[in-house]
């Protein structure tokens, strides 16, 4: 199973495609590897530089309707090359989101107000993620506050993350 924990990256927008996650030119690239410098390079954000700011990061906390757009795996595939398996949004793309999991990575929704929540009291700061899996909790803490934060998975999801994604689940059941 990957990892789910780590510093966080906030992505305070709505519906970011999935041009601006790994732009269209890099499609032909197979490899997470190759893929991993391009990540959010097209992203336009205030304040936000991806040659700085996804250095380091392993979980992105964002708004809704992350990952519209074109359906591609290399998505998910750039956020694997740098260590990122968690987005925590308010909703995803359908297709991005069941991408995430067939790759063992997490796409988790929470409730709006619980967004506007981590952003008031963690965006800015030095924030860090630890996820329990199987008991269902996201802590996020920064300067002395901690909130820990409920989440739900679909039981083939859950299976999918702990066999690592779809092709080692297959592997292991088939």
């Amino acid at each position: 199973m990957k990892s789910f924990d780590g510093r966080v990256l906030f992505l305070d927008r709505s519906d970011i495609n999935t041009d601006e996650i790994i732009p269209a030119r890099y499609l032909t690239e197979i490899s997470r590897d190759a893929l991993a410098p391009c990540l959010l390079e097209d992203l336009k954000l205030k304040g936000f530089d991806p040659a700085t700011d996804i250095a380091g990061k392993r979980v992105i906390v964002t708004r809704a309707n992350f990952g519209c757009g074109s359906s591609r795996e290399h998505a998910p595939w750039a956020l694997e090359g740098n260590g990122i398996n968690l987005v925590v949004g308010e909703s995803f793309a359908r297709i991005f989101r069941q991408n995430m999991f067939n790759c063992g990575m997490m796409a988790v929704e929470l409730p709006a107000d619980t967004i506007d929540r981590l952003f008031s009291a963690f965006a800015g700061h030095a924030t860090t993620v630890e996820t329990n899996v199987d008991g269902g909790t996201i802590t996020f803490s920064a300067d002395g506050l901690k909130e820990v934060i409920p989440f739900s998975i679909s039981g083939f999801d859950a299976n999918l993350v702990t066999a690592g994604g779809w092709v080692e689940y297959a592997d292991a059941k088939f």
